[in-house]
């Protein structure tokens, strides 16, 4: 359990500061992304191109540090004050880019806010579900009760960005979006955004934090590989995020950039559409008739799906080495990883014979989705999985798209299979179980990204267990349990973990995340 004192995050602070130049020595930057901002309410879209934006304007409780540790941000310190109830004292001088200061009221009400947005594609409800009970206890205090103990409260409120409630209280989404309340308490301050095109923004001279260096950020959104490449090259842009795999091995005897490595903790994997249990109209036998009970019910159906994927040969051939290849969520070292849980060795005629005892001896049609601007090499993962599946008889009709596309039609549940991935900031195995795997509840927040609508009650049970468990050991073995149950149900089917590159202008400096977030607030100029 953490709890943070104010001389530590001091000292922290003062670090980071080190050898930093003044604000006033460096001025513009511009940084291209290569996945799209979908939106500035920053309690609409779990996305993390939208968590990097938020924490750019606006800022949450707690936050993450680069590995994925817990660390202060508009609460200075935070601790249980009894097995229900966590107490946090909020930093003084806060003020939002309008003037306002931040105070216990907003801190309520951006809690309260996040199960009221409508038609969120992926809701932060799952991070305030835990708190039943708000009580405000001064100006900078409050107090927040759960059902029981809840250990991973401090977590979760790392990813709900607090709001000013006298300018955001009634707010909609498209006031985000067009700048109207796009305050926040960040390091910087709106001053335009175009959806798939750019955000421009500038210094925050009033942050509470340090200053940040750049006084002018444009945060280009350059969807298109190539196009990003040749930016950078050119030197149109100072940086660039999801560099293409195949160019990394160019880039690094590249005078004109300079790469930003680390392990990242994203996985990229496949959803099946497990809700309908009769006719799916995106299953079909080899004829192109419907199938009269959905395949994917079956597990054995799921394990030669499974076992067909070689996962090697995507992140040699496809990713060019820069993933890990994964049978679960997150990479060793991290809480709730399981030991010994390694990916299947791809095996044709057993999924041939798994696919045959489940009733499918010729194999059957799938629409098989996801999208082609989002995850690094995300249409070609597509494609190669397709042609593994086409070797046990199953023939998959590929669809690759825009991801506000594919986004939209997968809540609706319009695929047979799909591709996807989720970046876990916490480096726990919580997040991604809670979110992708968790049986779909609106009163629990559970399964807000969970495509497939897959289901386990054991591994439900596990979960829930592991969310109310305050010893770290305890709670752990309940998190390992909770993914093997998953993964032998294969309730998903990892692929890999990705990597994450950035590549940038040689007199740069850049503080590389785990969590893959690109902000302007981690890049400064070299020192000279």
């Amino acid at each position: 359990m953490k709890i943070c004192n104010r001389v530590a995050l001091l000292a922290a602070v003062s670090a980071l500061a080190v050898g930093m130049p003044a604000a006033g020595q460096a001025q513009n930057i511009t940084i291209a992304v290569g996945a799209q901002v979908t939106s500035l309410d920053p309690q609409y879209h779990a996305l993390s191109p939208n968590y990097a934006v938020a924490e750019m304007l606006f800022g949450a409780l707690t936050s993450f540090d680069a590995n994925g540790r817990l660390e202060a941000g508009l609460a200075e310190s935070w601790k249980p004050v009894a097995p229900d109830t966590w107490e946090f004292k909020l930093r003084p001088g806060v003020k939002f880019h309008n003037g306002n200061a931040f105070t216990a009221e907003d801190v309520a009400f951006s809690i309260a806010r996040p199960p009221t947005v409508p038609n969120s594609p992926s809701s932060y409800a799952i991070y305030t579900r835990a708190v039943k009970g708000v009580e405000i206890v001064d100006p900078l205090t409050i107090r927040l009760k759960t059902d029981g103990p809840y250990p991973l409260l401090p977590t979760d409120l790392a990813q709900v960005t607090m709001l000013d409630k006298e300018t955001h209280e009634g707010a909609a989404t498209e006031d985000f979006n067009s700048g109207k309340v796009a305050i926040g308490a960040g390091p910087f301050r709106y001053v335009s955004f175009r959806s798939g095109d750019r955000l421009e923004l500038e210094r925050n001279e009033d942050y509470w934090g340090p200053k940040p260096v750049w006084k002018q950020v444009s945060y280009r959104i350059i969807t298109n590989n190539g196009a990003r490449m040749a930016a950078i090259l050119a030197g149109d842009v100072d940086m660039i995020d999801q560099v293409p795999t195949n160019d990394i091995a160019r880039l690094r005897r590249e005078s004109r950039v300079k790469l930003s490595e680390k392990d990242g903790l994203r996985i990229i994997f496949l959803g099946t559409d497990q809700s309908r249990d009769g006719e799916s109209p995106y299953l079909f036998d080899n004829e192109g008739k419907p199938l009269p009970r959905n395949p994917l019910r079956d597990l054995r159906v799921r394990q030669a799906l499974n076992i067909a994927i070689d996962r090697p040969a995507i992140v040699q051939r496809v990713m060019e080495g820069s993933a890990l290849p994964s049978a679960q969520f997150l990479p060793p070292g991290t809480f709730g990883y399981v030991p010994g849980l390694e990916p299947a060795r791809s095996d044709v005629n057993t999924a041939k014979k798994l696919l045959a005892d489940a009733g499918y001896p010729n194999g059957f049609r799938i629409t098989l989705a996801g999208p082609n601007d989002r995850y690094l090499n995300d249409a070609r993962i597509l494609q190669a999985v397709g042609q593994m599946w086409s070797r046990i008889g199953v023939t998959a009709n590929v669809e690759a798209m825009p991801w506000t596309t594919f986004a939209a039609r997968r809540t609706r549940q319009e695929f047979g299979a799909f591709l996807s991935g989720w970046g876990t900031s916490s480096a726990e195995a919580s997040s991604p179980l809670r979110s992708l795997t968790a049986t779909p509840s609106r009163e629990k927040g559970w399964g807000g990204s969970n495509g497939g609508r897959y289901s386990n009650p054991e591994a439900d049970a596990k979960l829930e267990a592991a969310l109310s468990e305050l010893d770290d050991a305890k709670r752990e073995a309940l998190l390992q349990e909770a993914t093997r149950i998953t993964m032998e149900d294969v309730g998903i089917m990892p692929i890999h973990i990705q990597k994450n590159v950035w590549a940038m202008k040689p007199n740069l400096v850049h503080d590389a995340r785990a969590d893959e977030l690109t902000r302007a607030q981690d890049v400064r100029p070299a020192a000279k």
